[in-house]
C-alpha cells in the first residue's frame, strides 16, 4: 500500500518518540488513515501485537487494515470468539475490545489469559477512552512488560481529555489537525448551516460529566413541536443529499425518522444501540447503496462508520464536547473514492474535490437558548489554529447567521481573525500614542503584542510541556524573554519570527523598539532601520 506524506511522517514521528517514552499518542482526523498508520507499525514491529477497541465496528476494521497491510490473520478476542494461546494456530496479532478484556472474574476475567510479557506492542484504538478506569485497568495489565511498546490513536480529543491523555501517554508522536487535512486536500471542506429554532431552550438543562445531562435533553428535544421545527426544515435543506441525523435519545431518533418518512414515504430509518447486529448491518447496507435517503442515529455512527458518499450532517443533538462534536461532523467528511489518491499536491486534490459529485459537506447546526452552555459548532473544530477568541467570534457569527445560505466555515474562522486582528491594531495605535506620552520604565513586554500576534491556544498535553534548549537560544537571541513561556507559544512566536524574516519585515527587536517611541510595529525591515537610525540621531526622542 503506498502510504501518504503525512501518514509516513506518523509512522517516522512514532518511532522517534519511542527512542525516549514506552508510550506515545498519534492524532489524526477520522476519514485520514489512522488504521492504516497503525497496522504499518504492526507490520513493522517484531513480536506479538495486542490492539485494544471498544466496538464490534472497529474491530473489523482493525481486522480487515491488518491483515491487508501486514498479511497476518488476527485473532479476534470478543464475545464468543476466543484468540489461541500457544500450538502452531496462535496469531502474532491479537484483536480485542476492552470489555471482553475485563468480562467476568471480577472484573479481571479473559485479560488474565494473556500474558503481558508475550506482547512487545500495544495499540489502543479511540484512545480518548483510555482514562476511564476500565481502559486503565486493561492497559496498565500490559504495562506490567517494562519492554511494552504503548501507541494510542485517536481523533481530535475534547480539550477536557487533553490533560488526562498526557497522564496515561507520555509523549504525542504526530498531531495532525481536521483543518490541516482540508488545507492538504484529504478531506472535503466544510459548509456550516444554522437553523434557529422558535423555543428550543438548552438554558435549565444541567451538566453531567462534561457534557449536556441526557434526561433533561430528552424532555428539551421530544417535545412535538421542536421535533417538528427539526424536521420541516432540515428536509428542505437535504433535498436529495445522503444524510445522517445525530439525535440524543432513542424517542427522538424514531420519532423524527417518523415524520421524515411522512413527508417522504420510505426516506428515513433510524438505527440505535438496541437494533440487533444484523438488523443494523443491512441497515448500513441499504444506506450504502442509497435505498433511503436519510439515518437517524443515537450514538451508533459516531464511531466505526465509515460512508464516504454521505453528503450532510444533521447535528440534532448539542453537545459540549468538541471530541464528540468533531466525531460526528468526521462521518461526512471523507472524499468520495478515487477522487484524490493518485493526485500528488494539495492544489490538485482540492480541486478534485471541488469538481467531485461531493465539493464540501454540509454541517446543519439548530440554535435556540444555549443559556449559560457552550455548545460545540464546526468552529471549535477547525479552529486549532486560532486564539480562543478567534474561535468565539466563529461561533457568534454562525449564531447570528442562522437561516442564512450555508458558508464555508474556514471563511467564517478568517473573518473572525481579521476583525479581531483589526482591532487589535487599533487598540495598538491607541496605545502607541500613549506610550509616546509616557515615560518608557519597563523592559518587560508581551511579544505577543509586539507582533501583533493573538496566542494559540495551547492542546492539554502541551500545557506543561517547556520549551526545548534550541527554541530558548533562539527567542532569547531575537530578543524575547521566555520565562514561564509554553512550547505552543514558543513555537508559535519562532514560526512568526521567520515569517517575518522571509517577507522583509522588521525583527521583534526593531519592533519594541519602534512601539516604544509610538511608531506602529509592521514596517519593512529597512523602513524600520532608518527610522530607528534617524530616532538615534535626534538623542533618541520621537521625530518631530
Amino acid at each position: 500500500m503506498n502510504l501518504r506524506p503525512y501518514q509516513t511522517d506518523a509512522i517516522a514521528g512514532i518511532h522517534e518518540a519511542w527512542k525516549e517514552h514506552r508510550s506515545t499518542l498519534l492524532v489524526m482526523p477520522t476519514g485520514v488513515g489512522k488504521t492504516i498508520v497503525f497496522s504499518s507499525i504492526i507490520n513493522e514491529t517484531p513480536g506479538r501485537v495486542m490492539v485494544l477497541a471498544h466496538r464490534e465496528e472497529l474491530i473489523s476494521q482493525a481486522v480487515d487494515k491488518i491483515h491487508g497491510i501486514t498479511g497476518d490473520e488476527p485473532d479476534v478476542e470478543m464475545g464468543n470468539w476466543w484468540a489461541a494461546e500457544g500450538g502452531f494456530n496462535e496469531s502474532r496479532v491479537v484483536v480485542s475490545t476492552v470489555q471482553t478484556q475485563i468480562a467476568g472474574r471480577n472484573g479481571d476475567g479473559r485479560m488474565a489469559r494473556f500474558s503481558p510479557f508475550d506482547f512487545s506492542l500495544l495499540v489502543v484504538d479511540e484512545s480518548h477512552h483510555a482514562t476511564s478506569p476500565s481502559w486503565r485497568k486493561v492497559i496498565d495489565h500490559y504495562r506490567q512488560n517494562p519492554d511494552l511498546k504503548v501507541l494510542g490513536v485517536t481523533a481530535t480529543p475534547d480539550r477536557l481529555d487533553e490533560e488526562a491523555l498526557g497522564q496515561v501517554f507520555e509523549s504525542v508522536a504526530f498531531d495532525y489537525e481536521i483543518v490541516d487535512a482540508i488545507a492538504d486536500g484529504w478531506l472535503v471542506p466544510i459548509r456550516q448551516k444554522a437553523v434557529y429554532v422558535e423555543g428550543l431552550d438548552y438554558s435549565s438543562v444541567r451538566t453531567t460529566a462534561g457534557d449536556l445531562n441526557g434526561a433533561d435533553l430528552a424532555r428539551v428535544l421530544e417535545y412535538e413541536e421542536t421535533l417538528h421545527a427539526m424536521a420541516h426544515p432540515t428536509l428542505e435543506i437535504v433535498g436529495d443529499r445522503k444524510t445522517v441525523v445525530f439525535t440524543a435519545t432513542v424517542a427522538q431518533s424514531e420519532r423524527l425518522a417518523e415524520i421524515f418518512n411522512r413527508h417522504r414515504a420510505d426516506c428515513a430509518r433510524f438505527v440505535c444501540g438496541t437494533t440487533p447486529k444484523d438488523e443494523r448491518r443491512e441497515l448500513f447496507r441499504d444506506f450504502a447503496a442509497g435505498r433511503f435517503q436519510i439515518l437517524c442515529n443515537v450514538g451508533i455512527t459516531t464511531e466505526g462508520w465509515d460512508e464516504p458518499t454521505l453528503e450532510v450532517v444533521v447535528m440534532g443533538r448539542p453537545t459540549k464536547s468538541r471530541a464528540l462534536y468533531a466525531q460526528c461532523a468526521g462521518r461526512g467528511m471523507r472524499t468520495l473514492p478515487g477522487v484524490v489518491d493518485r493526485l500528488d499536491s494539495a492544489e490538485e486534490r482540492k480541486a478534485a474535490i471541488a469538481a467531485s459529485r461531493k465539493p464540501f459537506v454540509e454541517i446543519v447546526d439548530f440554535v435556540g437558548n444555549s443559556g449559560r452552555h457552550k455548545l460545540m459548532t464546526t468552529a471549535d473544530i477547525l479552529g486549532g489554529k486560532h486564539s480562543d477568541d478567534v474561535v468565539d467570534r466563529a461561533r457568534e457569527k454562525i449564531e447570528k447567521g442562522a437561516d442564512s445560505e450555508a458558508r464555508d466555515i474556514e471563511e467564517i474562522l478568517e473573518e473572525a481573525a481579521d476583525e479581531l486582528k483589526l482591532e487589535k491594531e487599533a487598540e495598538m495605535a491607541r496605545r502607541a500614542k500613549l506610550i509616546a506620552q509616557a515615560k518608557y520604565t519597563t523592559n518587560t513586554v508581551n511579544p505577543f503584542d509586539v507582533l501583533q500576534l493573538e496566542p494559540r491556544k495551547a492542546r492539554g498535553w502541551d500545557r506543561v510541556k517547556k520549551p526545548s534548549a534550541k527554541m530558548v537560544a533562539l527567542l532569547e537571541k531575537t530578543g524575547i524573554a521566555t520565562k514561564d513561556m509554553t512550547f505552543t507559544q514558543a513555537s508559535q512566536l519562532i514560526g512568526e519570527i521567520i515569517k517575518r524574516r522571509d517577507e522583509g519585515q522588521c525583527s521583534f527587536k526593531q519592533a519594541r523598539l519602534l512601539l516604544r517611541y509610538g511608531y506602529p510595529a509592521n514596517m519593512s525591515f529597512k523602513d524600520a532601520s532608518a527610522t530607528i537610525d534617524a530616532i538615534a540621531k535626534n538623542n533618541w526622542k520621537k521625530l518631530a
